[in-house]
């Protein structure tokens, strides 16, 4: 039986990628330092994926599993040096902290073969191809760096299966059980593999990657992230509740297509394909089931809002391609909202100000800036969200006067 290394044990590793590599016929063994999950793998040596929608749920077992701590390098070593395959799913503040495990992992493997090892980076992360390659190859010597060239390939994926925080409803009884939708594809870079890329059940490999990449970064997580900020404004915790209001439906979906329309023209990507996908999104949003929240889901807004990510990236993508963010803007200054309640500051122009330049680092005189101040005007006035879906709709109206 081939032997799989999925780094992180949490509810993409065990709810989607540990799952997969189980389902391709292979012995997973989990890296992990939460003890609970660690011990609880170990002595099961099996766990259950609950997959839930609104018309029920299905329980599958996923097995054989074990796992080992990641506070013992010498154990996390032995298993990266013995697998066939490997997943990264811990985070991306969390990477930096399991480089030192890989590459005395990878040291071990040397010795012993030449045999390539794969690792499907499985991190919400830009470039987390290279950002990893970085700091694996600041403990190898050159020597080490020739030999990681030769045979590690670092393989970015694209996680669209939502896998929300788990409460203790949904472990039913088991604190082992994640709950997950049903939704089981995983886009992979198909130029970043050593030999042969490895058979699993719903990997769809592609080359070049970058589009798959921006698509789930500014179609999914924006839309997602617009439903959860604007969900917060009227208080309902969960993102099914919120895109099932509906001027966050029209407002989500507007800065959804503003995203497309700018990936379609960049990328060549036609505009049926995008709509569909968008389509999709939007029915999944709706899962019940999921209890997804609108506090997990617009988390760590500072990273939402950094200069490449989800919002602002797919914002200056749509300026460079002559697309009027206006949905988006609105999105964008409910996450600056939560950004300046969080960090305890005073509600005011000059926080929105702040956060733009020096969290989202935009300049002044950005189109962008401009439309998220107006709109975080109109929240600190006390406009409603359908006020504020209107004010949008004029500026989306004006720009399409314009073009005609």
């Amino acid at each position: 039986m081939k032997q799989a290394v999925m780094y992180g044990g949490g509810n993409i590793g065990r709810g989607f990628i540990g799952a997969l590599f189980s389902q391709a016929g292979c012995a997973v063994t989990f890296i992990d330092v939460a003890e609970p999950v660690v011990e609880g793998l170990q002595k099961r040596g099996a766990y259950p994926v609950r997959y839930v929608s609104s018309q029920g749920y299905e329980d599958v077992m996923v097995s054989p599993v074990t796992a080992v701590n990641g506070n013992d390098q010498e154990a996390a070593a032995e298993a990266i040096a013995a697998c066939d395959i490997m997943a990264t799913a811990v985070g991306a503040r969390i990477l930096k902290f399991i480089v030192g495990n890989i590459v005395a992992g990878l040291r071990k493997r040397w010795q012993r073969t030449d045999m390539p090892l794969n690792i499907i980076i499985c991190e919400n992360l830009m470039d987390a191809n290279r950002i990893l390659e970085r700091m694996l190859k600041e403990q190898l010597t050159e020597e080490e760096c020739r030999k990681f060239d030769e045979t590690v390939g670092l393989v970015e994926a694209s996680i669209g299966r939502m896998v929300p925080v788990q409460t203790e409803e949904m472990k039913d009884g088991d604190p082992l059980r994640v709950c997950v939708e049903r939704y089981g594809y995983l886009p992979v870079d198909g130029a970043a593999f050593k030999g042969q890329p490895p058979e699993l059940p719903g990997m769809v490999p592609f080359a070049p990657f970058d589009f798959y990449i921006k698509r789930k970064l500014y179609l999914h997580n924006m839309g997602h992230a617009t439903c959860a900020y604007l969900g917060d404004l009227l208080g309902l915790p969960y993102i099914w509740q919120a895109i099932d209001n509906p001027d966050i439906r029209i407002l989500t979906e507007g800065a959804m297509e503003e995203s497309l329309m700018a990936l379609s023209k960049r990328y060549a990507v036609p505009m049926d394909q995008l709509m569909l996908h968008k389509m999709d999104l939007l029915r999944r949003f709706t899962n019940r089931a999921l209890g997804d929240t609108c506090a997990r889901v617009g988390g760590d807004p500072g990273r939402k809002l950094s200069p490449e990510d989800r919002l602002v990236g797919a914002a200056k993508l749509a300026v460079d391609m002559d697309v009027m963010p206006a949905y988006m803007a609105v999105g964008a200054a409910a996450g600056v909202r939560r950004y300046v309640q969080e960090a305890g500051w005073e509600k005011t122009a000059d926080a929105c100000r702040k956060v733009l330049a020096e969290v989202s680092q935009l300049p002044m005189d950005h189109p962008f800036t401009a439309l998220v101040e107006q709109f975080y005007g109109k929240i600190l006035d006390g406009c409603t969200v359908a006020d504020l879906r209107r004010a949008a709709d004029e500026v989306r109206g004006a720009a399409l006067h314009n073009i005609v």
